[in-house]
């Protein structure tokens, strides 16, 4: 049994790990943290029953933390205290946590000079594949016109996305010059540039597209996530492929997937 700690278990994506770990024969859920719901039972926050796993305040994660690999959905500054907690203790992580900036990275590449993590702004296999299909249009229409556009529900803390950005960096790493630009406004003519523009509002889940636009043309590739499921099918898939890594360093959903070797 690979022992499974979360952190942020009484969120969104942490109630559904929560669920996932528990309902999975080869994963038993050995700590879960946060900093809402405190000694509350972590079955019953994520609708599932009494497991006998009560939240743990995340504040004390560096004086009890115990397992196997450290799941994060959390913030991106605490989600960096959290990855040294676990680099210090020989724990694998598994990362969902968006919103890092350069010098938040900067860290995160220190402390995982000593553990193995992945680290992923979405780990939906549709989105990974979606991601392919980007890279592969991008190689063939460098001369069109390249706009991303991202919609999510009115409480995401973060914009634009952490897929859409990463979207933007590959295309950015096919077609070389253009510079990445957020929203526009004012007197604004189109340069060299890859647009991404950010949505938010009701309930939606996730959606992404990323237009090529030509003269008399146009082309979209869309995914759209209806339940948050997607993402934690991918998440479970991490935790058991990192388990079997001894090899530090940062890895991504290509590895887990398959599409790159460690």
């Amino acid at each position: 049994m690979i022992k499974v700690a979360v952190a942020g278990a009484a969120g969104r994506m942490g109630r559904l790990i929560v669920k996932n770990v528990i309902e999975d024969e080869e994963l038993e859920l050995a700590q879960a943290f946060d900093v809402r719901e405190i000694g509350k039972d972590a079955g019953e926050i994520a609708s599932v029953g009494r497991i006998g796993v009560q939240i743990t305040d995340a504040r004390e994660m560096e004086n009890v933390l115990n397992a196997d690999v450290l799941v994060d959905f959390t913030v991106a500054e605490g989600a960096v205290e959290n990855i040294r907690i676990a680099s210090d203790k020989g724990v694998k992580l598994v990362v969902g946590t968006t919103g890092f900036t350069e010098e938040h990275w900067q860290r995160i590449r220190e402390y995982c000079k000593r553990v193995p993590a992945v680290i992923s702004p979405n780990f939906s296999v549709g989105v990974n594949i979606f991601w392919k299909l980007v890279e592969f249009a991008s190689k063939f229409l460098k001369d069109y016109d390249i706009e991303i556009l991202e919609i999510h529900h009115r409480f995401k803390k973060d914009a634009p996305s952490g897929t859409a950005l990463k979207t933007a960096e590959i295309v950015q790493s096919v077609i070389g010059k253009r510079k990445i630009v957020f929203g526009r406004g004012g007197i604004c003519p189109r340069g060299e540039e890859i647009g991404v523009l950010a949505i938010r509002g009701g309930d939606v889940v996730g959606e992404h597209t990323t237009f090529f636009i030509g003269m008399g043309e146009r082309i979209e590739i869309t995914h759209r996530a209806w339940s948050r499921q997607a993402f934690a099918s991918g998440a479970i898939r991490a935790i058991k492929w990192v388990s079997k890594v001894d090899k530090p360093g940062i890895y991504d959903m290509d590895h887990v997937l398959g599409f790159k070797q460690v």
